[in-house]
């Protein structure tokens, strides 16, 4: 029997609301769990019960909030294994990429655990005497946090433990199609110390969590909104967040440019582009879009990349594939229609058919059931130009693109065209093109002789554009978005002193004149 999967609550797992959503395994076409979908009414409630744990928890030290979540983090180490498979199972990412992920969830814990002692204010030099001022960080509040579900579990911990930490009650809004993890993912959270109340999660689909988002915000209930997914709802985000004069955390999507000099190492550059870009089928927000290649050596990186892309196994997400399954219909539906972006003048490398695999339009080694799983063909399109629609949409999928360019100033007009600004990389062996290329591109996130894709717990991750509003997570940068600065001034003059208006004059001679 499939078991049902609402939202918890006040530390309590309902099954309230009468839609019910099915996860299927997208590498078999199994039936997980079924998710019983909550209202916007819901969304509301738990946002009121965080209102009423969050004063609580604000008033616990901030370095025994830190023991909970390294007690989380610990909790998730002992069941690396079990999470990894879960993720696995229910969003087809290969097992290896999803300890992968898990294993980023653990060094976030480490991380923050850490920042529990070190939340630090200053004191600051007061231009009168008998007076001292301080600065202090103080939680945003309740926060709400909506995020995708091709990082299930890694990209929530970046908004959840730093916001925890900080002092913060947090409703999180999950990938609906995601039960499973959500569930798995709350119950490690809540066992590893949260009073009842402080995280609560709630499944919704997209046009409930507007409507209660609005009304939340309305009634008062919230303060801070993060959020992971397409910009188009970034957008939304942001303009709901700015009617309440909020400034929301969004990271944002990307069509993240790959740069290969003349002097670039071939190998390595093929290697960075082929993880790069069909690494998890292309579905993450820093897939390589779009690779720019010298003309000196682009026809022997495209027979590279093309003879690399061909010898790789894609299918059993279980197994060593370059990639497993679409994480479902939808998915897998937008990614075709992407395909409608290919224009006569661009050429197919990399595969023997387009679109969906199946009996009929079969792949050469492939490991996956392609009766009831939902696997794609990966695709290179060359011959992309700075004003193609390819060129300027993330097309979310197994799908890249290849450009060439003459000069340093096209390759940098073709890296930052698209307007986006998340994640960008060049292979190269002269520092100078690596400064250069630092300097001018428009992305958050710059890697040197490394793929566009790729995030550690302490650096701070996020993009600019389309790809964000200049927030930043993880490391010491993202508590910025969950505290806010507080001053205080102290003064023991026993008297009223006013600034700017009571403080001493200095003597000097104002008669002097230089001859």
């Amino acid at each position: 029997m499939t078991r049902t999967i609402g939202s918890h609550v006040g530390g309590k797992w309902r099954e309230e609301g009468g839609t019910r959503l099915a996860s299927i395994d997208p590498a078999t076409g199994e039936t997980l769990a079924e998710a019983a979908l909550g209202t916007a009414a819901d969304l509301v409630e738990a946002c009121r019960v965080a209102r009423d744990a969050q004063r609580g928890w604000a008033a616990t030290p901030a370095p025994v909030r830190g023991r909970v979540i390294e007690r989380i983090g610990r909790l998730v180490e002992a069941n690396k294994e079990a999470l990894s498979a879960l993720v696995t199972r229910e969003i087809g990412k290969p097992l290896a990429e999803a300890r992968g992920e898990v294993q980023e969830v653990i060094d976030t814990c480490s991380f923050f655990a850490g920042e529990g002692r070190r939340l630090y204010g200053q004191t600051v030099p007061s231009e009168m005497s008998d007076k001292q001022l301080f600065t202090f960080r103080v939680p945003v509040g309740v926060t709400v946090i909506v995020t995708a579900g091709n990082f299930p579990v890694a990209v929530p911990s970046w908004y959840l433990v730093p916001a925890l930490l900080c002092g913060n009650a947090a409703v999180w809004k999950p990938a609906e199609y995601t039960p499973a993890i959500a569930e798995a993912f709350t119950e490690l959270f809540v066992r590893g110390g949260l009073p009842d109340g402080v995280l609560n999660t709630v499944l919704t689909d997209g046009p409930a969590t507007f409507e209660g988002l609005s009304a939340a915000l309305d009634a008062r209930l919230v303060d801070k909104i993060g959020f992971t997914g397409s910009s188009a709802v970034g957008v939304r985000i942001g303009e709901l967040a700015g009617r309440h004069l909020q400034n929301p955390c969004l990271e944002l999507g990307g069509k993240n440019p790959l740069v290969v000099m003349p002097d670039a190492d071939l190998d390595l550059a093929v290697e960075g582009a082929l993880f790069s870009g069909f690494g998890t089928a292309g579905q993450r927000c820093t897939s390589m879009g779009t690779a720019i290649v010298h003309a000196s050596i682009h026809d022997e990186f495209l027979a590279r990349l093309d003879a690399r892309l061909r010898a790789s196994t894609i299918g059993d997400p279980t197994g060593e594939v370059l990639y497993g399954p679409m994480i479902s219909d939808r998915f897998l539906a937008n990614f075709e229609r992407h395909l409608d972006l290919v224009q006569p003048h661009h050429t197919l490398h990399g595969s023997t058919g387009t679109g969906r695999i199946t009996a009929d339009n079969p792949r050469e080694g492939f490991t996956g059931d392609a009766a009831n799983g939902i696997y794609a063909h990966p695709t290179i399109v060359d011959g992309v130009r700075l004003d193609d629609a390819i060129a300027n949409t993330e097309t979310f999928g197994p799908i890249v693109g290849v450009a060439s360019f003459e000069t340093f100033d096209e390759a940098i007009a073709l890296a930052n065209g698209h307007g986006y600004g998340l994640s960008a990389a060049i292979y190269t062996s002269t520092p100078v093109h690596a400064f250069r290329f630092r300097e001018q591109v428009s992305a958050g996130m710059v890697s040197v002789n490394n793929s566009t894709s790729g995030a550690e717990a302490h650096l701070p991750f996020g993009g600019n554009g389309r790809s964000g509003n200049g927030s930043r997570q993880s490391g010491i940068w993202v508590l910025d978005q969950f505290t806010r600065w507080q001053s205080m001034n102290w003064d023991f003059a026993g008297k009223l002193q006013k600034a700017q208006m009571d403080t001493a004059d200095l003597p000097a001679d104002m008669e002097f004149r230089l001859p």
